[in-house]
């Protein structure tokens, strides 16, 4: 089984490996030499460096008292998960699907493997609890593609105990520096180790988007980038991972939809139609998710006088039996051709994008009618909506305008690096329609799964009073929600006017 360990670590420049007296760092007591170890590992790689590419390593470790399979995924600069997985001679399968999403259809080999002696010192306190490891490590660096170059060198790392406080790490650094340390350009021994045993490669052009077509491919790449990022999390389970993956995808299929008149439709429709598979299949267990977390509020401010029969344990049964197997399924979702096709389809699609003859425009035109155009239609949705009396068509009409809310709040979110204030507004604006709008759907949904509790309930022989009260409750917070949108889309109304002109 793998297991993950959050690394936060500074690394730093040495040509001799000398170190500072580190008792002096404020609250280090003692200063333990733990001598040093011999490490050799094996960095794997795809033929085109995918994984390098992301900041990913990927390796295979003998030595220490951690040997075995370990990967890092970046979560912050200087900070990063290792994921690791015993010792064999393959890759084990547990890692291997976390680097799916990134390698695809592409075989792992070997890269470069690093031999380093690594002289450890631990930083304790006066109780003799551990700060920070330090460690000196002198690597030796051989290329295993190519001209299979070798690199030396020495350098200085600083990993924050477990549990530890980063603001230790910045006493260390102050006491580094003082002694003429300086922090490592490189971001990891293998990014080091690849500069050093191969040609310097031209830098690549990095230019700030121009035209309305750059800043579209800009939000654009961003969005496959956190689809891709967000894989492995998800794979996981990782709290909140599976909602960012559904936002990421949605905003993609927005921002094709919303840029039409920039982005040719017929090579981006039948991507929005995977877009749409995706975010259905990640929202089946999240909108379950939330909904019986909603249910469970409601009824916890129920009186117990008033709450009759079973409900609860009813309740926490069905919202199990809607989650069982919930993960499983999704995580072969991820390894499914379609999902994996799909990733290659946004690849393509940024390297060769299907420009229309408007994304040369400057983006203060076009992106502007492209934004105006969304919020005209929802100005549209909502009117009617407001028009229509209370009831399943205007439960059916603010839905319409949610969606369309949120559309109109991605398209401004990709408007705002070229469009400033007016666009961040907007965005702003759209967000407290959002919710406003997004708690009388879930009001509309709660209503309809107690329904059918109660039935079930009434069926078993127990009572469905307390169904009905929660039923109320939720009719309730949808009359509210209707209620207070007149004056809240008056409020936002006033936002809106440099997009209405």
């Amino acid at each position: 089984m793998a297991d993950t360990k959050r690394e936060i670590e500074r690394k730093y420049e040495s040509d001799d490996g000398a170190l500072p007296d580190l008792t002096r760092v404020p609250g280090v007591a003692t200063v333990l030499d733990k001598g040093v170890t011999h490490l050799d590992a094996t960095y794997h790689d795809t033929a085109d460096q995918r994984l390098t590419a992301a900041s990913v390593t990927l390796r295979r470790r003998t030595g220490g008292s951690d040997a075995g399979w370990h990967l890092k995924l970046p979560v912050a600069p200087g900070v990063r998960d290792e994921i690791r997985a015993p010792l064999s001679d393959t890759l084990p399968g547990e890692l291997a699907t976390l680097v799916r999403s990134r390698a695809r259809d592409a075989a792992l080999g070997p890269l470069v493997r690093l031999r380093t002696d690594r002289d450890v010192r631990h930083l304790t306190d006066a109780d003799g609890r551990l700060l920070a490891e330090v460690s000196v490590d002198t690597v030796h660096a051989e290329r295993l593609t190519g001209a299979g170059g070798t690199a030396r060198w020495t350098e200085i790392e600083v990993e924050l105990a477990d549990d530890g406080d980063p603001a230790f790490l910045d006493k260390v650094d102050k006491r580094l520096r003082k002694a003429g340390l300086r922090p490592s350009p490189s971001g990891s021994k293998l990014a080091r180790a690849l500069a050093g045993t191969a040609p310097a490669e031209p830098p690549r052009p990095t230019g700030k988007p121009v035209t309305a077509g750059d800043h579209v491919l800009a939000y654009i790449r961003a969005q496959r980038d956190a689809l891709v990022d967000l894989d492995p999390a998800v794979r996981q389970d990782t709290p909140d991972s599976v909602h960012r993956m559904r936002v990421a995808t949605r905003r993609l299929r927005s921002t094709f939809r919303s840029f039409r008149g920039i982005l040719d439709r017929t090579a981006t429709d039948p991507v929005g139609t995977d877009l749409k598979w995706l975010a259905a299949e990640l929202g089946l267990d999240r909108d379950q998710e939330v909904l019986a977390e909603r249910l469970r509020s409601s009824l916890a401010d129920v009186p117990d006088a008033l709450v009759a029969g079973p409900v609860g344990d009813r309740l926490t049964r069905w919202a199990e039996a809607r989650h069982a197997g919930a993960h499983g399924r999704l995580t072969g979702i991820l390894d499914s051709r379609r999902y994996l096709t799909l990733l290659d389809t946004l690849d393509a699609l940024l390297a060769d994008p299907p420009l229309r003859d408007e994304a040369a425009a400057t983006p203060d035109k076009a992106l502007t009618k492209a934004v105006r155009k969304d919020l005209d239609k929802l100005t549209g949705l909502v009117t009617r909506a407001l028009d229509l009396p209370p009831g399943d068509d205007r439960d059916l009409a603010l839905h319409d305008a949610r969606k369309k809310t949120k559309r109109t709040r991605y398209a401004a979110e990709a408007a705002t690096p070229a469009l400033g204030k007016p666009a961040k507004r907007l965005v702003k604006s759209m967000k407290s329609l959002q919710g406003l709008l997004g708690d009388h759907q879930d009001s509309v949904m709660a209503r309809r799964t107690l329904r059918e509790l109660a039935a079930v309930a009434h069926a078993a022989g127990e009572s469905a009073f307390t169904y009905g009260i929660l039923y109320g409750r939720e009719e309730h917070r949808a009359a509210l929600a209707e209620n207070a949108l007149p004056d809240a889309w008056a409020a936002l109304t006033k936002d809106l006017r440099p997009w209405t002109a």
